[in-house]
């Protein structure tokens, strides 16, 4: 490792060791404890919650709470990238960012520590956004309520934008969105008698084949969804038929009228198949996450902000299926959330990803003069 990192870019390689899954982040937590514990302590307050943090910097002449959230947890993905900072936890890897998204955040509240904002300020490094998800839970919990911000903003990393470009948009930013677990029970058997069983991996099949439709057949063309089932589990060996089959997915919409009409179509379709092969099913929808609806007024004056600044290139985006559970603070506190360009030619929870670290510090000083600027403002 060279000497002349930056010292966030370090942090980033140490939390990108460490990834742990959601409310299990405890090296995480320690970690990011023992690097606030350095930091001025004259305006300084902390509060853990479960495996997450809350920092509040007491402003100079504080007329408002100004807030920013960081996300902590990894995915449950074999890393595959060039790094020689590779996970230390098998079959763990921050494939979202989320170690970037901290250390962001480090260096947001250490240049806040050390210069306070005339307004208050509060930063949230909060646990399991990956699932089952910890923005709603700690958005509730009496520590959040006691420092609740009066706006607040978070970022997430981008690929597909080069380093110095943010991307972001007034309105809907990301999707509603829900886990979709169904699982069919019927009976098994040998496979040179099926005549004699109820094969759940050919009513899987049809299952899976139907789902497809609900998008194609029963919204509005006009409107947007997504339903993917990305796991199929049947059977236990080749000449045995299969008594169970389970499907995981995911659905996605850009309303939540429209969440419902999936989910009613959904249980239809299931409803369908118990009767066609005459097995039974359940539906469980796990966690749902509310979409990311951007506060007009604080967005448009965030981009207008960002024009006037040289080493930044705004872009208003389109809204993404992305889902986010930021979406749970935004629907109860104003702000809004933003893409930040890490150019690599890997996606969002990929096991090559690999951001492009010189976005660390571009963000860092971003969002701190962001703050501080708005600080400013009557």
């Amino acid at each position: 490792m060279t000497t002349s990192l930056s010292p966030f870019v370090r942090i980033r390689r140490d939390l990108h060791r460490i990834p742990e899954p959601g409310f299990q982040e405890f090296k995480t937590q320690a970690y990011l404890l023992n690097y606030i514990a350095t930091l001025p302590q004259d305006r300084l307050e902390v509060r853990k919650w479960r495996t997450g943090i809350l920092v509040k910097v007491k402003g100079t002449a504080p007329k408002r709470t100004l807030g920013y959230r960081a996300d902590m947890d990894g995915l449950p993905i074999a890393e595959e990238t060039n790094y020689d900072f590779h996970s230390e936890h098998p079959g763990f890897m921050h494939a979202c960012g989320h170690d970037l998204h901290m250390a962001i955040g480090l260096g947001v509240l250490t240049s806040i520590a050390e210069r306070p904002l005339a307004d208050d300020f509060v930063i949230a490094f909060q646990p399991a956004e990956e699932g089952p998800g910890g923005a709603l839970p700690m958005l509730q919990s009496e520590e959040f309520r006691q420092w609740r911000p009066d706006q607040i903003v978070a970022l997430h990393i981008a690929p597909e934008y080069k380093v110095g470009t943010i991307a972001t948009r007034p309105g809907l930013l990301f999707a509603n969105t829900s886990e979709l677990f169904i699982d069919l029970r019927g009976k098994g058997g040998h496979a040179a008698f099926p005549h004699l069983a109820n094969d759940m991996v050919v009513a899987a099949a049809h299952l899976l084949t139907q789902l497809q439709t609900i998008v194609s057949r029963n919204l509005d063309p006009l409107d947007s969804a997504v339903i993917t089932v990305g796991k199929i589990e049947g059977g236990t060996k080749q000449n045995i038929i299969a008594e169970t089959s389970r499907l995981e997915g995911t659905i996605r919409t850009f309303s939540a009228d429209t969440m419902k009409l999936v989910k009613s179509r959904i249980e239809a379709v299931v409803a369908g198949i118990e009767a066609s092969f005459g097995c039974a099913a359940s539906i469980d929808y796990g966690a749902n996450y509310h979409q990311v609806f951007n506060d007009e007024r604080l967005t448009r004056e965030f981009m207008d902000w960002l024009s006037a600044r040289p080493d930044i290139r705004a872009v208003e985006c389109r809204p993404a299926m992305t889902g986010e559970d930021f979406g749970y603070m935004l629907a109860d506190i104003p702000g809004f959330m933003f893409w930040l360009g890490v150019d690599t030619p890997y996606g969002l929870h990929h096991a090559k990803i690999e951001p492009a670290e010189e976005a660390i510090d571009l963000a860092i000083r971003t969002v701190s003069d962001y703050f501080r600027w708005k600080s400013e403002q009557p």
